[in-house]
């Protein structure tokens, strides 16, 4: 069955094994640079020098080594760990559905997940920071199914015009609902206002200790279905021919992309359109095979989202734009694009 698939998926042989060997670690050096830089600049610039400095030799009686250690070093992880995350939601989700449109905010799940934070916090006091994946998890798979639901109701069934326009409703609906929790109690609303936006700033490493075995399990459970994503994107017919048993692993993928659009949106807030570009950049030198276009996303949105945060940081100091605002700027276009594109 790997042969088959791999022939049928245009996965590259033994000879090609060197390319995307290179390109992963072309992607790596990349990620470093992004992560370097994101710790240099900002307020104040630290030279590259200096932040090697306090990073493998920290002191913490000197003023640089404290910026690096206590204000950008946690922002530059999660922005790798957050963009990873939901860059590679966003394949998962474009081969499970066939749906070049798909992306875990364009199909409702970031807005369940922020909505059932929003409600849990304000009105019911729910804010440990071990409670919050859970709760957010609760959410991004509450509107998972509201969407299929609408989209299975619709003239057609669940086609991807069907569950883009379900996921939109059902956005616009759970965030006519924030913002009336926002009326209702804005004085527990307030320590929301930035996070709802997606925003790196003022988060804490410490909720990796509640996110950081879940995402780490999302991550290596996507790369294990890799294979049988491949298959399924070719169409259930052609899966179940080649024995993929496709109601177990549309579960499967559903959890995989529960937990970790769950975990991202616990870390940063709801970030758009990071799953809907990456993926389409991604296949543009990995082809169709999920075995690579899931390492390579990973990889892809770990870089992005690091040089995006760099973006909302310096773009207009001294104040700061949300990061969710400046990947919303440059995403949304791409989607109109494929919208476009679709309905030729």
């Amino acid at each position: 069955m790997t042969d088959t698939a791999g022939q049928l998926s245009g996965a590259p042989g033994r000879t090609g094994a060197a390319a995307p060997a290179t390109i992963g670690l072309a992607m790596t050096a990349l990620i470093v640079l992004m992560f370097s830089l994101h710790i240099a600049v900002g307020a104040k610039y630290l030279p590259l020098p200096v932040v090697l400095e306090a990073l493998t030799a920290r002191d913490p009686t000197v003023f640089d080594h404290m910026i690096v250690w206590d204000l950008r070093l946690p922002r530059a992880v999660l922005a790798v760990v957050v963009g990873a995350a939901i860059a590679v939601s966003g394949a998962l989700l474009q081969g499970v559905t066939r749906n070049p449109l798909a992306d875990p905010g364009i199909l409702g799940l970031m807005a369940g997940a922020s909505f059932a934070v929003v409600m849990a916090t304000s009105f019911f006091g729910m804010s440990a920071p071990a409670l919050l994946p859970f709760i957010a998890a609760a959410g991004a798979l509450g509107a998972a199914a509201v969407v299929y639901g609408i989209a299975l109701l619709a003239p057609g069934g669940p086609t991807p015009v069907t569950l883009t326009l379900s996921g939109a409703a059902v956005t616009v609906f759970l965030s006519a609902w924030i913002s009336l929790a926002h009326i209702l109690n804005e004085d527990g609303f307030d320590q929301l206002r930035v996070w709802l936006t997606g925003s790196l700033a003022g988060r804490d490493l410490s909720l990796l200790a509640y996110t950081g075995l879940p995402l780490a399990l999302g991550i290596i459970g996507a790369l294990l279905l890799s294979r049988q994503v491949t298959v399924l994107a070719m169409g259930e017919e052609v899966a179940t021919g080649l024995g993929v048993r496709t109601g177990r692993l549309k579960a499967l993928l559903l959890a995989v992309v529960v937990v970790l659009t769950a975990c991202a949106v616990t870390l940063a807030g709801p970030l758009g359109f990071i799953g809907l570009v990456i993926p389409h950049v991604v296949r543009l030198f990995a082809g169709s095979d999920y075995r690579l276009i899931v390492p390579f996303s990973a990889l892809a949105g770990a870089a992005y989202l690091t040089g995006v945060d760099i973006v909302a940081r310096i773009a207009l100091q001294p104040q700061e734009i949300s990061t969710g605002l400046v990947t919303a700027m440059l995403g949304s276009p791409l989607f109109v694009f494929l919208v476009w594109q679709k309905t030729r």
